[in-house]
């Protein structure tokens, strides 16, 4: 029998959360181990419960989400956040995928999105709801890449695969997009990771977004 994956719910609005328990519960694989409407609690329920995943609301009393995110990933590495919040402003979204978080949902919506959520991020895929990746595609094409000496060792095909990964593509899609085989969109992305540093997919479409990264 496989494990469960261990939840840990930080929000500051007691119906919303007894709403995602209720959501959650009915899940077999998950449980809920805590919950805190409290930002100083998270960390300190993360030690003693050792959650798998911790879904974040950003506006919380004691201190915000996005803090939390950045102090709870250096405290508990292993530890993934999903954002929860009713703000899908490009600022909240960029912050919090720079504070760590590896997926954000919007609250409208936070049902059947935050299961898929949850589901991308327990195998290290980043997890944009459409709201939010609607956002992050505005600040890729709205940012400049200038000077960023690191983007210049990426060639044209290197920076569209880049650029694809940060929105969302799977491999198979790039490829079918850029007219290429899935093979080689895999080179293309190991290429990218190690003239980047970089060591996952996470990171990768963190880098992108970061760095406005936007296609030729």
């Amino acid at each position: 029998m496989n494990q469960k994956l261990r939840i840990l719910l930080a929000d500051d609005h007691q119906m919303f959360r007894d709403a995602l328990r209720s959501l959650l519960g009915n899940v077999p694989d998950l449980e809920v181990v805590a919950e805190t409407g409290d930002g100083l609690e998270v960390i300190r329920l993360a030690r003693e419960t050792s959650p798998d995943i911790v879904c974040m609301d950003i506006g919380m009393p004691g201190m915000n989400g996005i803090e939390v995110t950045r102090r709870l990933i250096a405290a508990c590495p292993g530890v993934k956040v999903i954002a929860l919040s009713a703000f899908t402003e490009q600022r909240y979204i960029l912050d919090m995928l720079d504070a760590g978080a590896l997926g954000y949902v919007a609250k409208a919506g936070a049902g059947d999105e935050l299961r898929r959520a949850i589901d991308a991020v327990r195998h290290q895929r980043l997890y944009l709801c459409p709201n939010a990746a609607a956002a992050v595609a505005g600040a890729l094409s709205g940012r400049s890449a200038s000077g960023k000496p690191s983007l210049a060792q990426l060639g044209a095909r290197e920076r569209q695969v880049l650029q694809l990964v940060a929105e969302g593509a799977t491999s198979s899609l790039i490829g079918e997009r850029l007219n290429i085989a899935q093979s080689t969109v895999e080179v293309h992305r190991r290429n990218i990771m190690r003239k980047l540093n970089l060591h996952s997919v996470a990171e990768l479409t963190r880098y992108a977004i970061k760095n406005g990264l936007a296609p030729d």
